[in-house]
């Protein structure tokens, strides 16, 4: 018989970088898990993304164990990055902080295409798009 699933958790944890103080160690805590079993393993996995944030998805099954799997940075972080600013704009209607290229899209697009709602390329840049502009990121051709 099939283990049954008893939470979902999704932290952002800085790769490379875990440690057994908040968010992990007192989120994994309030399910009873060892958080050992976990840091260890994802400073491991993610030492590429060191000291950049990653998206990380945990099950957590009723006889306490787990598993996890690492979604890589967000898509959000990947467009700050691109156009190298700080932050998103607060009003992003009126008060825009850059501009991203659709060559730029592209790029996050395919980086992200087997995370996002998308069926093609295309549909996957107009989704990326979506988040640069409520970022306050004007999008150029």
């Amino acid at each position: 018989m099939a283990k049954q699933v008893i939470g979902n958790l999704k932290l952002r944890v800085m790769g490379g970088k875990a440690t057994a103080g908040p968010p992990v160690g007192s989120t994994l805590g309030q399910w009873g898990l060892n958080m050992m079993d976990f840091i260890n393993p994802f400073n491991e996995a993610t030492k590429e993304y060191m000291g950049k944030n990653v998206i990380v998805h945990i099950r957590v099954y009723d006889d306490r164990t787990f598993d996890w799997t690492c979604l890589g940075q967000p898509v959000d972080d990947l467009i700050r990055e691109a156009i190298k600013i700080p932050k998103g704009s607060g009003k992003p209607n009126t008060e825009k902080v850059g501009k991203i290229s659709r060559k730029q899209l592209e790029e996050i697009a395919e980086k992200k295409m087997s995370q996002l709602n998308a069926i093609d390329l295309e549909g996957a840049v107009k989704v990326v798009a979506g988040t640069a502009r409520s970022m306050g990121v004007e999008v150029v051709d």
